[in-house]
């Protein structure tokens, strides 16, 4: 890649797709199945984090943690990944970044099937570079090891990337390795959570993200 070459990372969940619906009912039924006590709530808190810190939060035994996971990717990859859907105008933002010359990454917790599965399945995937998500041990699920390996595959520098997501996982990955980093407020995250993380900028609809980066990470194209 151009060493000038101009990358967004992007999150999956709250950013690019509404998937909070999959996720719950995916939690639930992993902790039915563990008998364990239904999680009580509106839930958004655990669209974000790695499973494994949700199940934690949840009471879920150190012990039994890799048995919660199993369990919610046994629902998710027969049906909780298609309890999903694009936010509205997600795709021409997309394609008017590309367009720009942004190279477009997706950097998600999700193990990367999964990933790979849903970008292709809602026509994300043609937009996108290269695709950055977890091994199924939970390994890169956090977004600051997950960024910087993204940005070594790439051999990009801090100053040229640019990262998108809407909880403060991603903004803080983001810090970690030296990024700018945009908050979507459309998404799972609080305006203070975002704000508190240092997010650049905090957009509440996603017709806000091209004109967005393009502020913030500006390239020769973006400008025309």
């Amino acid at each position: 890649m151009m060493p000038d070459m101009k990358v967004v990372f992007l999150d999956l969940d709250g950013t690019l797709t509404d998937a909070g619906k999959g996720i719950l009912n995916c939690v639930s039924y992993a902790l039915d199945k563990m008998d364990l006590p239904p999680f009580e709530g509106e839930g958004a808190w655990m669209i974000g984090p790695p499973l494994w810190d949700s199940f934690r939060t949840l009471g879920v035994p150190e012990q039994d943690l890799d048995r919660a996971v199993f369990l919610y990717r046994e629902r998710y990859e027969v049906s909780g990944w298609l309890e999903n859907g694009l936010y509205d105008g997600i795709l021409e933002q997309l394609a008017e970044l590309k367009d720009a010359g942004y190279r477009l990454c997706l950097a998600t917790a999700k193990p990367l099937y999964a990933a790979s599965k849903i970008t292709a399945h809602y026509g994300i995937a043609p937009y996108l570079t290269q695709e950055f998500g977890s091994h199924d041990d939970g390994g890169l699920s956090d977004k600051t090891s997950l960024i910087a390996h993204g940005m070594a595959a790439l051999g990009v520098k801090a100053s040229d990337c640019i990262m998108v997501g809407d909880r403060k996982y991603d903004i803080i990955g983001a810090r970690n390795n030296g990024l700018k980093a945009v908050g979507t407020l459309y998404g799972y995250g609080s305006l203070q959570e975002l704000t508190e993380a240092g997010a650049e900028e905090i957009i509440t609809h996603p017709s806000d993200l091209a004109r967005s980066i393009k502020k913030h990470l500006p390239t020769d194209e973006a400008h025309r």
